[in-house]
């Protein structure tokens, strides 16, 4: 799979849906290269690396993620340089470690068994390995990679307690991990965090471009309209749902 460019200083290697590889993003600075995520496995990080190879780009010197979910860590220990993670992302990885480990058949059997993309991605062998980011922040967190800043901030989401948002000023460019999307498995969110962050998103006016880890790419006002929408027919069916049913109170009225 080869990289996409979307303007000079920021690529990225799109979604994959049979594994469910979400994308990982690549923010060329004039003295450090940064990466967005560091994908489902080691095998996930080599493909990377190599499409950057192929696009004449240095390997990145940082690595940020978005949350915690094994697509977007688990190829943390494949990556060079450091990495970086809110606190809350890192407070989960730590969790799976002192509950699973750090490799090995626990920690395997748990997540092969959480879904077919998994057991795809780690078919034939591949290892399972568990590390933490080297370099936390909480709120938020701005680095400098020389002629353009990449800004980390922390933010409420219906898909995870612990949701990193990536925002390069200079480029417009907005990676959302999977911060838009319900929970796993039933992908079901409540109404009251995505509305909070649909009004976050709707906070970058000027965001060009806007990438969830496993959608196509929009723009920040398409996102914060489709996210309207979802949110308006979540809204209606659970009103739908609480309101009184009329048959029955007719049943009712007609006994004698």
């Amino acid at each position: 799979m080869e990289l996409v460019r979307l303007t000079d200083r920021v690529f990225y290697l799109p979604y994959e849906e049979e594994k469910d590889r979400p994308v990982l993003g690549y923010i060329r600075g004039d003295r450090m290269s940064l990466a967005v995520d560091a994908g489902h496995s080691a095998a996930h990080v080599d493909e990377f690396y190599d499409a950057l190879r192929r696009a004449g780009l240095p390997l990145p010197q940082i690595t940020v993620l978005t949350h915690w979910h094994w697509d977007h860590t688990f190829g943390l220990h494949r990556t060079g340089g450091v990495s970086v993670a809110g606190e809350k992302t890192n407070a989960h990885l730590r969790s799976i470690l002192e509950t699973y480990g750090a490799e090995g058949e626990r920690l395997r059997e748990h997540f092969t068994g959480l879904d077919e993309s998994i057991r795809l991605e780690y078919a034939g062998g591949q290892e399972m390995k568990v590390r933490p980011a080297d370099i936390t922040f909480s709120g938020a967190l701005s680095i400098d990679l020389g002629g353009v800043c990449v800004c980390l901030r922390e933010t409420v989401s219906p898909h995870t307690d612990d949701a990193v948002l990536v925002w390069i000023p200079e480029e417009k460019c907005l990676f959302l991990g999977d911060s838009t999307s319900g929970v796993f498995p039933d992908w079901k969110f409540e109404p009251e965090p995505m509305g909070a962050l649909i009004r976050e998103i709707e906070g970058y006016a000027d965001c060009r471009f806007a990438l969830h880890g496993h959608v196509p790419v929009l723009s920040g006002k398409e996102m914060a309209a489709h996210l309207r929408e979802e949110l308006a027919e979540e809204l209606a069916l659970r009103a739908g749902e609480s309101a009184p049913d009329s048959t029955a109170c007719a049943h009712e009225d007609e006994k004698p």
